[in-house]
């Protein structure tokens, strides 16, 4: 067995580590459940191996989570080895981010060495977006660690030419394919074209590796919504925000083009072709926008009762900005601390427009602007792209492509900028937290252009002044990033300004010291001057991104929307509407009291519209809920025929009208008119405030939409006996 040394790089490696493992894991229980949508799943699917297998949302199997199984069989894994908890459902997305940081250290140093490495690795550990996500159970950093183990199998097939390096690598894609669908394939033109450009093979031969490789990929994307999809409807929960119950149209509708298109926005139900909506669409669509101007009259009328923008007084649930959890944060889902809302972050917020990326006004400088994208992955965006620059030149980046040097930069590249691009300029939808697919291609450009460089820097021509340029610029980025969070303490930005104050006056420095000193920069005392200004440069732009990322530790971030940065520092008051899918509804108890006491046959304790109204429920109780809608409320499972089948056969009883309603309307207006209304009395806390009221009412959808119809407020009916 090879021995460790204890290098000085191993030693920098070893608390780079440590401090993604402090970032990731530090605190973690005040994250709760983190997405209570997908941790009642993960409860669901303990019970037994048919809601593991079918990625069941409720434990009676009823419908499917909207997401492939890996992921969440992962995470399954975990509950049932430490026990269901917040903790033990978030600790494989904490733990894939530290395996995250060796891999792209590893990666960048076999090409490029261990000071490349290192920083990428420690740019890589403190980026916001990707810590926010380690601290979440939205699976998008299992899905980075797979597609980063597939980049290091195709670096290696790329330089030797090696069919089986390649096969592994494209596995894994197809792998993490079933973590995340489409989104896995995002890596793949990187992975396509470094291997089909490098010369260690013949071109034919290439091409046959690739279409047998493609071949095989296609088998392992789909092999689970294949058996899926074979099994009859009648023996597996629905197929969650399909049209069809079809795993295959899920892929292509809710989770393909519905992202891509603007005009369905990724909103249950699936989606047709560009430009079309289904029926389930629209009016899921229309409920929303009901919803939304209820949203803005409730807040209206909180301004004027003394809570402005309608945010909870201090010491209220959800109310946690000072990142100590309360009796509803400890259970997950807490808002967006301190961030914007939608259009424009609420009154009182942060001001930064959109709740998700396709609301934000699609251009080159989208990433840059002041939106709800804003300092989650823009921090050393410039540095990678003129490090990249930096290191095509000293590489000589051109064919022959027959090093792991050039091999791995057009890997990088090829990764990073499709991606940004398509984050720019696509209208559909795409949460902010998808921007961590972009940070471990920006790290490593970053590592291996600040290395690249300073060896230009050494030399001469107008190509030494790449690192002072690029240092300078990024700083202006992180000033920029700055400006838009005015209501920052004055400590932290007095420090962050303190920290770009090193980074411009050094960069200032190392340009002066290069014109004054010109090519004699071999000597040491020279050598040495430099480096210990361009060390204080790389400090003042680690500062910001840094503190942004460490919030998170004292911070609960947004259950269904996670996002780190400054905007989690910013004392500007609103917490983002509706930013925990499902927010606890301490209310719930008392109707989970009066169901277990007024059920014992039913097959479901209770009936709902949607997810919305059923993962709290399932989360305290264990017991099995119908969600008519799935996820959204959108979605065609059930006909009124066959629910009056049920209620007749005694295997549901109890309704909970309200909430978000699409194809189940029929349903809940059959129920409204033949069902026995239940006294508030018997299953609701009657007491609760208007301003836990105004919150219950602002609980998201993953959309981060509020998940409740105001003009539809929650009524419990009991259907016994109505069907004869």
């Amino acid at each position: 067995m090879k021995r460790i040394k204890f290098t000085k790089g191993n030693i920098a490696l070893c608390g780079i580590l440590l401090l993604s493992a402090i970032l990731n894991f530090a605190n973690l229980s005040i994250e709760g459940y983190g997405n209570s949508y997908y941790a009642a799943g993960v409860k669901s699917m303990m019970i037994n191996f048919k809601n593991f297998f079918f990625v069941s949302f409720d434990p009676s199997g009823f419908v499917s989570i909207d997401k492939p199984p890996l992921g969440f069989w992962i995470q399954t894994i975990s509950a049932k080895i430490f026990g269901f908890s917040g903790w033990s459902i978030l600790f494989p997305e904490a733990l894939a981010g530290v395996i995250s940081v060796a891999l792209v250290y590893y990666i960048v140093k076999r090409s490029f060495g261990t000071a490349a490495g290192l920083i990428s690795a420690l740019f890589l550990t403190i980026t916001p977006v990707f810590i926010a996500t380690s601290r979440n159970n939205t699976i998008d950093n299992l899905l980075v660690v797979t597609l980063l183990i597939a980049c290091l199998f195709l670096s290696k097939a790329a330089e030797k030419g090696n069919f089986k390096y390649l096969i592994i690598s494209l596995v894994l894609v197809g792998i993490g394919f079933n973590i995340k669908m489409l989104e896995a394939y995002m890596v793949a033109p990187a992975l396509y074209i470094t291997y089909l450009i490098s010369s260690a093979a013949p071109v034919k031969k290439r091409l046959k590796h690739l279409v047998i490789g493609s071949i095989i990929l296609i088998a392992v994307s789909f092999s689970w919504a294949i058996v899926v999809d074979l099994v009859p409807s009648q023996y597996r929960p629905f197929v969650g925000s399909s049209t069809n119950n079809t795993v295959i149209e899920l892929i292509s509708g809710h989770n393909g083009i519905a992202r891509l298109s603007g005009s369905s926005g990724g909103m249950g139900g699936g989606g047709g072709a560009p430009g079309e909506m289904s029926q389930n669409q629209k009016s899921f669509k229309n409920n929303m926008q009901q919803s939304t101007s209820n949203m803005k009259n409730t807040n209206e009328n909180a301004a004027q009762s003394g809570n402005p923008g309608g945010t909870p007084p201090s010491g209220s649930p959800g109310n946690n900005n000072s990142g100590a959890p309360n009796s509803n944060t400890s259970k997950g889902n807490t808002g967006r601390s301190n961030g914007g809302g939608p259009g424009g972050g609420g009154p009182g917020g942060s001001g930064l427009s959109g709740s998700f990326g396709g609301q934000t006004t699609a251009g080159i400088t989208r990433l840059f602007s002041k939106n709800i994208l804003s300092d989650q992955i823009v921090w050393f965006l410039p540095l990678a792209l003129l490090g990249f620059i930096a290191a095509a030149i000293k590489e000589k980046l051109k064919a022959p492509f027959d090093n792991k040097k050039k091999l791995d930069l057009v890997m990088w590249i090829v990764w990073l900028l499709p991606e940004f691009l398509y984050f720019s300029y696509t209208k559909g939808l795409f949460h902010p937290y998808y921007l961590t697919m972009l940070a471990p291609p920006i790290a490593a450009l970053s590592g291996i252009g600040i290395t690249s460089m300073w060896k230009l820097y050494k030399g001469n021509g107008i190509k030494a002044y790449l690192l002072p340029v690029a240092l300078i610029a990024t700083g202006l980025v992180h000033l920029l990033m700055l400006s838009y969070f005015t209501n920052l303490s004055s400590s932290i930005r007095y420090t962050i300004i303190a920290a770009l104050v090193i980074c411009f006056a050094s960069s200032i420095i190392l340009i002066i010291y290069k014109i004054i000193k010109g090519r004699n920069l071999n000597a040491n005392k020279h050598l040495n001057f430099a480096k210990a200004f361009t060390a204080l440069a790389i400090i003042g732009i680690l500062a910001t991104p840094a503190i942004g990322s460490s919030a998170a530790i004292t911070h609960s971030i947004s259950g269904t929307i996670p996002c780190g940065g400054l905007e989690l520092l910013s004392n500007s008051g609103s917490q983002m509407m509706g930013g925990g899918h499902g927010e606890m509804n301490s209310s719930n108890t008392k109707l989970i009291s009066f169901l277990e006491s007024h059920t014992s046959t039913e097959k479901y304790m209770l009936v709902v519209s949607s997810s919305n109204s059923a993962e709290d429920i399932i989360l305290k109780s264990g017991k099995g809920v119908m969600t008519l809608g799935g996820f959204s409320g959108s979605d065609n499972i059930i006909t009124l025929s066959k629910f009056k089948e049920l209620v007749k056969n005694g295997e549901v009883r109890y309704v909970l009208t309200g909430g978000m309603q699409g194809g189940s309307n029929d349903i809940m207006n059959w129920v409204k008119k033949n069902g026995k209304a239940v006294s508030e009395s018997q299953w609701k806390n009657t007491t609760t405030s208007n301003n836990q009221l105004n919150k219950s009412n602002k609980s998201s959808t993953k959309s981060g939409f509020s998940g409740f119809d105001h003009n539809n407020s929650e009524a419990l009916y009991d259907l016994k006996g109505s069907v004869k």
